[in-house]
């Protein structure tokens, strides 16, 4: 089962082929009509011309044509420029729905938008209604033949529910029924941005330094852009970049910029840091004791004119701080003293 949004694009895009179908059709109908026209001016004229309608008729319902207020088989009133407003309708008529057409057809978008903003994108089917009511109307007030007259009353119908559509949807009909919306709204891939995010680079000169954006001209905003003119040349360039070393940091430093460093913080991947370590209890003055040796008289390296003194060990080496201050440390010769 689709979504009430697929049957309303569904819907809105019916209402619209039928709205094409019409105005298609009351174009064709209108360039028949000046047709018709035109042929039944040229005969009348020939007619008045060669003296077919005679006034002096002893028939009392005989109907001089000259007197009419139509010219026979036509819609061209009888009178001074009848034919000229007649064709100028018809042009009008034409005009209007190739201009209507194009607005059904979504180009090009952009000149409505700027020049002719009620078929705009940013207007509903409001004001579309309006103007083919109006054609219908026009053409449903003469007598015409029934190829114009079903056109017309179609257009005329489409256009009651078009006014009906642009009061119930408003501005948004046409962006329902949009080919594009709908095929950029089907994807979804990417998500959207819904807050805004902070820039990298702030602003380090004064405000009375700073270069004023988007204010006057063009030009006058690069030639303030830049404090320095002989960096002007790299950083005006559209196509110039200079990356994200050194030399980057030192144009934009030159610009007023400063680059925000982020905060020091450890990944949710780094191993936790190590526990303080506990101080070590102190050894007994007996370890300590045992840790020293003294050398022996009979090593090699002794001299015998020089009293022996006493060597520590590699391991004996280390300070010690005893625990009672008035213990000596006693000395004994070691097993192991050469």
């Amino acid at each position: 089962m689709l979504p009430p949004r697929s049957y309303l694009f569904f819907g809105l895009n019916a209402i619209r082929a039928i709205s094409v179908i019409s105005l298609l059709l009351v174009f064709s109908s209108t360039v028949f009509v000046m047709v018709t026209n035109i042929k039944a001016v040229n005969a009348f004229e020939a007619a008045k011309q060669n003296g077919d309608f005679s006034t002096n008729s002893t028939d009392p319902n005989a109907v001089n044509m000259l007197d009419c207020d139509y010219i026979e088989g036509s819609t061209v009133p009888n009178q001074a420029a009848g034919v000229f407003w007649a064709v100028v309708s018809s042009l009008l008529i034409i005009f209007q729905v190739i201009v209507l057409l194009l607005s059904e057809l979504s180009w090009p978008m952009k000149f409505f938008d700027r020049f002719f903003p009620v078929l705009g994108s940013n207007f509903g089917l409001g004001a579309l209604g309006i103007f083919q009511c109006l054609i219908g109307a026009q053409i449903l007030s003469h007598h015409v033949d029934d190829f114009t007259l079903g056109a017309a009353m179609l257009l005329f119908s489409v256009g009651c529910l078009n006014i009906l559509l642009g009061l119930i949807f408003r501005e948004s009909a046409k962006g329902k029924r949009s080919i594009v919306a709908w095929r950029n709204e089907g994807k979804g891939v990417l998500p959207i941005a819904t807050g805004s995010t902070s820039p990298v680079f702030v602003n380090a000169l004064p405000p009375q330094f700073a270069p004023a954006l988007h204010n006057g001209h063009p030009e006058d905003e690069k030639a303030r852009y830049v404090p320095y003119p002989e960096y002007a040349s790299p950083i005006l360039s559209d196509k110039a970049t200079l990356g994200f070393g050194r030399q980057g940091e030192k144009a934009a430093g030159l610009r007023g910029f400063i680059l925000q460093r982020p905060v020091e913080s450890l990944p949710r991947y780094a191993p936790p840091p190590p526990p303080a370590s506990s101080p070590t209890p102190q050894a007994s003055p007996q370890v300590h004791a045992k840790r020293i040796s003294i050398r022996s008289s009979t090593s090699s390296f002794a001299s015998p004119s020089q009293p022996q003194s006493p060597a520590l060990s590699y391991e004996d080496s280390r300070p010690t701080t005893p625990v009672n201050n008035h213990a000596a440390p006693a000395f004994r010769s070691s097993p192991t003293a050469l």
